[in-house]
């Protein structure tokens, strides 16, 4: 089979820009497809890159559908996704073509992981939040459950912010002015939208029965992780990793997510989040909430470059014992989606190259060895503190 054409959306964005390089600079000619095409050729002209430019709306189904071939690899940075995205992720998982995203908004994820009958029917590999969220989460506990072996029962991943150049990083504290300073406005934004939305979590219900998605509201619950000498907590927001991992570890009876960028201010965020859940589902306020996460200040401001990423994950038994804990630990948010997303196309695209067809997380879709291998060419890497408990023995990174 020959080199599938990698085709990428939203290429003039701040993260498709940073995508473009990324494929570039691993060799690759994607063609880029949008609205305008003097701001995409204009890119290529800046980059000095010679690349084919197809003028298509993005968010535009029938559009798309026309565009999309079953040998494709589609790379949609077109956010925010629940407005915006759709479009994109149906017409590939109708065409056949393999779509990879930067989302990190809930709501898409479940919207995507639905198109699981129509993306296996038509062979394609649809596989959302291919970034930051939500792929190390993924990664990390997947080596978690390997690594507990048969009790695990449950795990819980966390997602957390660090700087360099600060003594050992995984020491780090973040504070509730690094999830501003080392974010940018738009990620910002889908926070607060993300609060607006239900989120979910995954488990079993205690009057019995399959473990299943339950939907609950960002924030409904507080984690703790205790790693490095340190105690951090996170609340809980929905991601792939509810849908991914089960998929893939089918005994398990839950998976929590939490994001812990607001360190000791985490409790704060939660409380407040958790009491503003009931005025959220008033149309409404909720409409007014997202107009003004738009509009917050420094929505145009350029992250701090020394930021980096720790994601920790836990393995438990039925009664919540620990068993494994792996810890990953990578460059700053922005950089890992593009070098994630870029290394997933590549290799989707590579002659030969198969991947598990319907709408997966992607531990399943890529497999946890070959997953392992292009997180680590993204710098993400397992840190020296990463044990299993119980054994007397620690796993080396």
């Amino acid at each position: 089979m020959d080199k599938r054409r990698i085709l990428l959306l939203g290429a003039t964005g701040f993260t498709g820009r940073r995508v473009l390089r990324e494929l570039l600079a691993r060799g690759e000619e994607p063609t880029l497809v949008g609205r305008s095409r003097a701001r995409m050729l204009a890119l290529t002209e800046n980059l000095r890159a010679d690349l084919d430019v197809i003028e298509a709306d993005a968010t535009s189904e029938a559009d798309l559908a026309g565009v999309f071939e079953p040998t494709d690899v589609v790379v949609s940075t077109v956010g925010p996704f629940a407005r915006l995205g759709l479009p994109a992720v149906t017409a590939a998982a109708r065409t056949g073509a393999h779509y990879l995203d930067s989302t990190g908004e809930p709501p898409f994820i479940r919207q995507a992981f639905a198109l699981d009958g129509i993306a296996a029917a038509s062979g394609a590999s649809i596989v959302p939040a291919f970034g930051y969220d939500y792929v190390p989460g993924n990664l990390a506990g997947a080596l978690a459950l390997t690594r507990a072996g048969e009790r695990a029962r449950r795990v819980e991943v966390g997602y957390f912010l660090t700087r360099s150049g600060h003594g050992d990083e995984t020491r780090y504290r973040s504070t509730l002015r690094d999830a501003f300073t080392l974010t940018t406005g738009g990620t910002r934004a889908s926070l607060v939208g993300s609060a607006v939305e239900d989120a979910f979590a995954y488990r079993r219900p205690r009057t019995g029965g399959p473990a299943r998605l339950a939907t609950e509201h960002t924030g409904a619950r507080l984690l703790t992780f205790r790693y490095a000498g340190l105690t951090r907590t996170a609340l809980t927001v929905g991601g792939s990793e509810h849908l991914g991992l089960p998929e893939a570890f089918p005994h398990l009876d839950s998976v929590d997510v939490g994001l812990g960028w607001f360190g000791r201010a985490t409790r704060l965020v939660r409380t407040t989040t958790h009491l503003a859940a009931p005025l959220l589902h008033t149309p409404t306020i909720r409409g007014a909430v997202t107009k003004l996460s738009e509009r917050l200040p420094g929505s145009a401001r350029e992250p701090d470059p020394d930021g980096r990423a720790l994601v920790v994950a836990t393995a438990r038994d039925a009664a919540g014992r620990p068993l494994a804990t792996t810890a990953l630990t990578g460059p700053d948010p922005y950089e890992m989606t593009a070098s994630l997303l870029a290394w997933g196309a590549g290799h989707a695209a590579a002659p030969g190259a198969a991947l598990t067809p319907g709408a997966h997380g992607p531990v399943t879709a890529f497999g946890l060895r070959t997953l392992r291998h292009g997180a680590t060419q993204a710098r993400l890497h397992e840190t020296e503190h990463t044990t299993i408990r119980g054994r007397g023995r620690r796993t080396p990174g």
